[in-house]
Parts: structure tokens; sequence; C-alpha cells
């Protein structure tokens, strides 16, 4: 049987390695597809560098067009990134009637509902187990092995450095700004890591999990994001007395009320699996109905680990290349007329409980205010610890370090009572909050 042709815009990281696995696991693959894969023709502003990678074996072109144009590409791999030329390559290969594979988190996040329209329209697959968490098989594990299930929620470490800078200051006691220039030197962040660090990497990689976990559009403006730029090395050291790790989560949940989706620093009981994951690697925790809770860990980034999804997306192609489209897996494991319209939650209607730092002076009568203004509020108070003066400011210290764990509440309702403490005269700096997940 004729070898499927593919054609592959960007061959940078990723689309190095996905030449080189399959060059390198050729047989294999043939064997699992049921016929050949090839890349036929490359796509690259730098054509030198292309040409290098790929020898004599592929045409290499700067004009992305030329390969959407061509008659004999059964499948475009879009590895250019980001929601520009992208979107409108992706929406040309699949108007050509190409299948489509993608390691686009952030096009599939803001544009995924236009995208999938019009593959399903066109009757063409567009494949994306690249965009989240990397080599992890967390897509196909949503849209096919937990297809029994009502999932419930998901919990993600999917931003490697994010994880890795907050693995060194758990360990090293180190601040975030020091952490930062050291994974950058070290080559795990960015020149420019604002994606990573405030969070909006893992929004878009949360967002897709959500969609196809819950049969709901992708919806990226509607997800709550917040980084770890304003983390403090004592607050992880306070977490870690209280037996808890703090980890930059994606979560999504069903709830009675909607949908939540929301990235934000978690404390997480260091007791469970997912909060003994460190340094850049991933892991996402899924619970579904019947199935009890799944993880799902491995390298979240790299070349050969994201070659790894974007040639299992091309061997599934392969699979299906020949299906009626109306047989085919749906590209968000829920067919298109049976999409839920659930609303997204604002945070301020999420629930969940949290962990407070605040800095009061040492004297009498300061706990008590705190805790009748939680008990007000309905806010029952989990565990405490209250340092001594002088552990926080030295010998003779006027101030000293609260810290309160409490049981679940109205993100909206703490934020309440947060203004109120924060009126205090006792208390001397910004009250600093984190939220807390159990994950039982």
């Amino acid at each position: 049987m004729k070898a499927i042709q593919v054609g592959l815009l960007g061959i940078g990281t990723v689309g190095s390695g996905v030449f080189n696995v399959l060059k390198r696991n050729q047989a294999e693959i043939r064997r699992r597809a049921g016929r050949g894969i090839e890349i036929t023709m490359v796509a690259d502003l730098d054509a030198a560098r292309a040409q290098a990678v790929v020898g004599h074996s592929a045409k290499v072109v700067k004009d992305a067009r030329e390969v959407i144009a061509n008659p004999d590409i059964d499948i475009v791999v879009e590895l250019i990134g980001g929601y520009g030329i992208a979107r409108q390559l992706v929406m040309e290969a699949i108007a050509a009637g190409k299948h489509v594979v993608t390691a686009n988190k952030a096009l599939l996040a803001v544009h995924g509902t236009e995208i999938f329209a019009a593959a399903h329209a066109q009757g063409v697959m567009v494949a994306f187990e690249a965009a989240v968490a990397g080599g992890i098989p967390i897509i196909k594990s949503l849209r096919e092995g937990l297809s029994a299930n009502r999932i419930e929620w998901i919990a993600g470490i999917i931003n490697g450095t994010t994880n890795f800078i907050l693995s060194e200051m758990r360990d090293k006691g180190l601040d975030f700004d020091v952490v930062l220039k050291e994974a950058q030197r070290l080559g795990y962040a960015e020149a420019d890591p604002t994606f990573d660090i405030e969070g909006v990497d893992a929004a878009h990689k949360a967002t897709i999990m959500s969609a196809i976990a819950f049969g709901v559009p992708v919806q990226f403006d509607r997800a709550y994001v917040e980084g770890i730029t304003k983390l403090s090395a004592v607050d992880i050291g306070y977490a870690e007395q209280l037996g808890y790790r703090i980890k930059l989560l994606g979560i999504t949940k069903r709830t009675d009320q909607g949908i939540e989706l929301r990235v934000h620093p978690t404390l997480v009981p260091a007791r469970r699996l997912i909060a003994n994951v460190e340094g850049a690697m991933n892991a996402v925790m899924v619970q579904g109905d019947a199935v009890g809770t799944t993880l799902y860990y491995g390298k979240g980034a790299g070349s050969e680990p994201t070659a790894s999804a974007v040639i299992a997306d091309l061997v599934d192609v392969t699979r299906l290349h020949t299906v009626d489209a109306a047989h085919r897996v749906p590209h968000l494991a829920f067919q298109p007329d049976a999409m839920s319209d659930e609303p997204i939650l604002p945070m301020s209607e999420v629930v969940t409980s949290y962990y407070l730092r605040l800095r009061v002076a040492d004297q009498a009568g300061v706990l008590a205010k705190v805790a009748s203004l939680l008990a007000g509020a309905g806010i029952s108070i989990d565990a405490m610890i209250q340092r001594e003066a002088s552990a926080v400011g030295g010998q003779g210290s006027t101030q000293t370090d609260l810290i309160l764990l409490t049981h679940g509440v109205r993100e909206g309702t703490m934020n309440g009572v947060v203004a109120q403490m924060q009126s205090l005269p006792t208390v001397l700096a910004p009250i600093v909050r984190i939220r807390k997940e159990e994950l039982a």
C-alpha cells in the first residue's frame, strides 16, 4: 500500500525530533499503522537548516503554502506555533482537504471551536496529542480510554518550567527571582518566560482538557489564570510544615453550578503522588466516576517526547484515513451535535480551601479578632501555625506570622473577609492567600 505522505510546517526542536524518530522507528511504525508514513516535504524559513536535518529525504521549501497546495500531501503537521500565520495555514490545509496534526495548544485553546467545525465540515481530522503535556498521552486517554466515565475533575502539573522553579524554591529555600534566573541559564525557561510563569501556557492546556472532559467548546477567555511570580520561599516552607507542597495546577471540575476552569498555585497534600512530581516533569490526575483516580506522568516537553505524541497522531490519522468521517472519534470526544452549553464559573463562585499568611503585631487579641471575622463569614479553620516573634524578626521583634488553613469556602466570600482582615491595624503587610486542594 502506498505510504501516507506528510508535509511538515516548521522543523525546529520538535520538527527535527519528529523527522528523526519517524526515520529511526520507521519499521515499527509501519507495523502499527498498516502502511508507511513518510515526510516528503518540509517548509521552513531557514531552508539551509531544514535541508541539513532532512538531507535528501524530503523536498525543502520556504513557503508553507507550497506544502498545502501539493496534491500528494495527505497530512499537514503544523509546528510553527502562535495564533497568527499558524491559524491561517491550518484553516487553509483543512479547506484543501488535508488532515492536520498540531502541537499548538495556544491556537486550539483560542481558535479550536472554529478549527474543529471547519474540519468536521470538510470530513478531515485535526489531531493534537502533542498540544498538552508533551509525550504523555492524556488527550487520547480522555477521548478514548476514559470514554465510559463521567469525568468529575482534572488537576495537572502541565508546565515544566514552573514546576522546575517551584521544585528548586522548595529544595534550596530560594525566592522566585533567583530561581528564575537559574532556570533561564539552564535552558528550562525562555528569555521571555511570561507565558510560563504567569500561567498562560498551563491555561491553554487546561482549556483543551476541559473541553474534552466535559464536552464543552474551548473557552480560554473564561479561564482564571494566576502564575507563580508572587510566591515566596517562606510560604513554600510553611506549607511544608503543614504537610503540603505548592504546585502550579491546571484544574477543571464539574459542579452543579457549572464548570470550573482555573490555573493557580495550589497547596497539595505531600502524600499525593502528584505533589512529588519534581523538576520539569508533568503529571495529570483525572477523576472518573467508574475508574476512580488515574495519574499520567512523564516528560511534558522536549524534542523527542513531543515528537512521540506527534507521530502517535500520524499513526492514528493513517489508520483512520479511509474510514467514514462519521465513525471517527470526535475531535472533542463528544459528537458535535451533543456538545454541552454548561457555563464556566466565574472565579468568585468557585469553592475551595485556602492557606492564609498574615504578618501581624505580636500582641494579645490578634488571633481572636481574625478568627472572629472568619467565623462571622461561616469560614472554619482547619489548621494553624503561629510563629514566635523572634523566629520571624529576630530578638525583640514586635511582629509575627500567623498561618491559617481553612475549610472550603466560596471565593467571593473569602475576598470579602480578606479585605476586612487587611484593614485591621494589627495586620502589618499584604495578606498572602494561596488556594488548597486535597485531590482526594
